[in-house]
């Protein structure tokens, strides 16, 4: 995976709750912490299989309080609401970045469909 884009920095903006990732080939993404938990790629979230996945709801004000380097190839972030499993690899933290508005469409439209809220309760 040489020719993979990896990451030039990474920098966390606390009081937006922004993650600023800049990778090798040049791409620059400002990804929410919100929209980076409710992707998060843990097993809790996403389950084993997409009819498994779980819709991550009441996460608006979510914030990410650590980031831990896991090896060369991923970070483990650590939310404010103790949610601290999934290694996001550099290929998923590009991806989400890339496809951002696809995905949040798309979340939007499931929040919709359930009802629920992007809103803490």
């Amino acid at each position: 995976m040489a020719d993979m884009p990896h990451p030039t920095d990474l920098i966390l903006h606390q009081q937006s709750r922004q993650l600023e990732l800049r990778f090798s080939d040049g791409a620059h993404f400002m990804l929410d912490c919100e929209y980076l938990r409710v992707f998060s790629p843990s097993a809790e979230v996403r389950g084993h299989s997409p009819s498994q996945a779980v819709l991550q709801v009441g996460k608006r004000l979510v914030n990410i309080v650590d980031i831990r380097p896991v090896g060369h190839y991923a970070v483990k972030l650590v939310f404010d609401d103790g949610h601290d499993t999934g290694l996001y690899s550099w290929d998923w933290l590009y991806q989400l970045g890339q496809q951002h508005a696809a995905n949040w469409q798309d979340y939007l439209a499931r929040l919709a469909a359930a009802g629920a809220s992007r809103d803490p309760a």
